[in-house]
């Protein structure tokens, strides 16, 4: 495709999947199998797509590495097997690494534990120029910790803080907290990779049967599909009060890795498109310099 087809292209995926504005938002009029984001594109096709998206990516990604002005966090959110690290993994795989930094969040250390739960994912916020990745992120928090929790005894939390409201209190700091990076420089778009229960079921199936995809598997992975009305509850309850204009959520039908990571792409152009990102300018003064050298280079016997 051309420049202009994939721009065109990226923007009309961002606007069919972003969510600016929760308070009408609904999971179950989300389709986790559809692909009919880009009319006429078939699996076929996906992989050409994705390559040309995954140049231009490359190009802009340089340009907001080399401008050092704006930095971008991409956020992951998604059930087990939905596919988090084949996006990472492919959609980003023709970024610069000096440019991009891929932080993973799990059970909290104990040095974690002693500080709130922003302080791990503050500490990894991306800086100017880089591409941050946050394969899960503070969002557990009111995610794995709404569903067990139990978990909040862990977190060493005075007693007298934990209302029946903590959740709701979490995720208006969490939306107050990516207003403040915005107005700093830093891009947030937060993507919740959509599959339904039944194409989870058939993949964890295949990473049972399948030797080389056994290392995947865990059977904490299957205790925690039991609790998936909970978890879609949480879900929603997370996209309607934390999507904005500035940090906005991405709804993606995950049932089809490969338009997945079609849609992915398409979205991270488009906000890289969206910020004016080009080289720097150097003055007349840095140009005669720069002649001065290329003549003392030319002159070399």
């Amino acid at each position: 495709m051309k420049t202009q087809e994939i721009l065109r292209a990226a923007k009309s995926l961002r606007e069919k999947y972003a969510v600016t504005d929760g308070e009408s938002f609904r999971l179950k009029n989300c389709n986790p199998n559809e692909t009919d984001g880009l009319p006429g594109i078939r699996k076929i096709d996906s992989k050409e797509l994705l390559d040309d998206g995954v140049r231009m990516m490359a190009d802009l990604q340089d340009m907001l590495y080399a401008q050092d002005h704006w930095s971008i966090l991409l956020i992951f959110q998604a059930m087990d097997a939905a596919g988090k690290d084949g996006i990472i993994k492919h959609v980003m795989s023709g970024v610069n690494p000096q440019g991009c930094e891929v932080h993973s969040f799990k059970s909290p250390s104990t040095e974690e534990l002693d500080h709130d739960y922003m302080w791990r994912s503050m500490r990894r916020l991306p800086a100017r120029g880089m591409i941050g990745i946050f394969n899960r992120s503070y969002y557990e928090e009111v995610l794995v910790v709404r569903v067990h929790p139990e978990i909040l005894q862990s977190q060493k939390i005075p007693a007298e803080l934990i209302g029946k409201n903590i959740f709701e209190k979490r995720q208006a700091d969490i939306r107050q907290m990516e207003a403040f990076m915005s107005r700093n420089g830093t891009v947030v778009r937060k993507f919740f990779l959509h599959v339904s229960k039944e194409e989870q079921k058939k993949r964890f199936l295949e990473r049972i049967d399948t030797p080389e995809k056994n290392w995947k598997f865990s059977p904490t992975d299957v205790k925690e599909r039991q609790h998936w009305d909970q978890y879609m509850e949480a879900y929603e309850s997370m996209i309607q009060t934390t999507s904005s204009t500035q940090a906005p959520w991405h709804i993606i039908p995950a049932d089809n890795k490969w338009y997945t990571r079609v849609v992915v792409s398409g979205i991270i152009i488009d906000t890289l498109a969206s910020l004016n990102l080009h080289y720097p300018q150097v003055d007349e003064k840095r140009k005669a310099q720069l002649q001065e050298v290329r003549a003392t280079l030319m002159a070399e016997k």
